[in-house]
């Protein structure tokens, strides 16, 4: 990645921690998958477990043809602050969820034909209803995100599915994570061997999420294709929710040292933490690319980017700058707008990184900060 890609800002008007979004950089990934829908005649969501800052919802419905669910809440969100299409998928539904969820949902699609047969009467003919299925194929190399990893409770596989009931119009699916076309080419392959029966019987397809189609070297037009003639082939309308791919490198996470404390190495403690504020680092795991920082070999200064938090673990990672830092120097991480925000958490009490944008004219808007209210509200 080129670390310095993200437009110049005036970091004395940022607080820290803040989630910067710019939305010029946002408005270009959603023209390309505005692109995407034009050419291939699919249909694109915006997935929201990926990213939900909702202020930023009137420009990306210009673009986007709804959300994709995996709650009440986000359901009511996608309902509420979009206003236009929701498909939900949940890996199971309580009476209470499905009470919620008719209400806001346009789609719903379930796990499992057990979880279909209990709510089939509860739900309201206007809603369309889907399964998801488990291909069994992956390559997903992290188990954490592989929802077709072996004994994954995610979808129906082809042992499991006999049929498709009445009242079932689409089949989901969701297999990719951080990938390109080519992956999705191979996994359409397995996808139609194994449930090529049930593809012709069903109206809509929904390809999940997974797909990079934002990042510089994806393979657009090999997409457009694999889309065009699954379309044709089997007569159904495509849905992708490509929630990262929307947000991707759109967005910056800027953080103050606190100080710097010695042992063996330099550790420089930020006021924002991998384990609160970024915690796929620690998940996937990753090092984050940070403007104008470099491997720790490059320049001088090398440093551990620690969190402030006790968790032994809340480690950025190791990295090197051409200047000394001192307590009050500001880093901006790269690509911190999707996950971090709808991933975050407020461990040890430490406050939420306050969100802002920065709008086609430059200006840098706080939109929200957090009180130690927010953080109260979530305790008993």
């Amino acid at each position: 990645m080129d670390n310095n890609r993200f437009p110049s800002f005036n970091l004395e008007l940022i607080p820290t921690p803040c989630y910067l979004i710019d939305e010029t950089l946002l408005e270009k990934n959603l023209a390309l998958l505005k692109q995407v829908q034009e050419k291939s005649q699919c249909k694109i969501l915006l997935a929201l477990k990926a990213f939900a800052m909702f202020s930023t919802f009137p420009l990306i419905r210009q673009y986007l043809y709804g959300v994709s669910a995996s709650s009440p809440h986000e359901a009511r969100l996608g309902r509420e602050e979009f206003g236009r299409e929701v498909h939900t998928y949940a890996p199971a539904y309580s009476q209470r969820d499905i009470d919620q969820l008719i209400s806001h949902s346009n789609y719903l699609i379930f796990n499992s034909l057990s979880q279909w047969q209990r709510y089939v009467k509860s739900i309201p003919e206007h809603i369309r209803c889907g399964l998801r299925i488990n291909p069994e194929y992956s390559e997903i190399k992290t188990d954490l995100y592989n929802p077709c990893a072996k004994k994954s409770r995610l979808g129906m596989t082809r042992q499991h599915l006999k049929h498709l009931p009445s009242g079932i119009s689409g089949l989901h699916f969701h297999a990719m994570c951080e990938q390109n076309a080519d992956t999705l080419e191979r996994l359409l392959e397995v996808v139609e061997e194994k449930f090529s029966k049930e593809l012709q019987q069903v109206e809509w397809v929904n390809f999940g999420g997974g797909h990079h189609i934002t990042r510089s070297d994806y393979n657009v037009e090999l997409l457009i294709d694999l889309i065009t003639r699954f379309r044709k082939r089997y007569g159904v309308t495509v849905f992708l929710e490509p929630g990262e791919a929307v947000a991707l490198n759109t967005g910056v996470l800027v953080t103050s040292v606190l100080d710097i404390v010695e042992n063996d190495i330099s550790i420089a403690i930020l006021d924002t933490s991998a384990e609160a504020h970024m915690p796929d680092i620690l998940g996937m795991p990753y090092r984050p690319e940070i403007i104008g920082a470099e491997k720790p070999e490059v320049y001088p200064y090398k440093y551990r980017l620690a969190g402030p938090t006790c968790l032994a673990g809340d480690i950025i990672g190791d990295y090197s700058f051409s200047e000394k830092l001192v307590p009050g120097s500001k880093i901006v991480l790269l690509d911190m707008a999707h996950y971090s925000m709808v991933k975050n958490n407020t461990f040890n009490g430490v406050a939420l990184p306050s969100i802002a944008i920065r709008t086609s004219n430059d200006d840098i808007k706080i939109i929200r900060t957090f009180t130690y209210n927010d953080y109260k509200d979530r305790l008993s």
